[in-house]
């Protein structure tokens, strides 16, 4: 199965859920999702994601400088994000659950 068919459609979840650990700029989020096991997950996806969720107004975003190169945007949770984090976790869970049943006559 192509996991990457699948990842488009959770990845807002995903990136919520490591932002809800805490803090990070674009290039920890990917490596947080990579740890998790999404290894698949592209650059460009994360960034995109994290623009579209900002602009949705999901999160907050501030600037820290840096001595090893450019500046860093941080993304944080806020409490809007923390509502959609949880309506949307819902949601999987549900749905994970009516899979697990779907597959487990196969």
């Amino acid at each position: 199965m192509d996991t990457s068919q699948l990842l488009k459609g959770v990845l807002d979840l995903a990136v919520l859920a490591v932002l809800d650990r805490g803090d990070g700029y674009g290039y920890e989020v990917v490596r947080g999702l990579r740890a998790a096991g999404l290894q698949e997950v592209g650059d460009a996806s994360v960034y995109g994601t994290l623009r579209r969720l900002y602009n949705a107004g999901l999160l907050t975003s501030y600037v820290v400088p840096s001595e090893e190169g450019p500046h860093r945007k941080y993304y944080s949770l806020n409490a809007p994000g923390r509502d959609r984090l949880h309506e949307m976790a819902k949601t999987w869970r549900a749905f994970a659950e009516t899979m697990e049943g779907l597959v487990a006559v196969a």
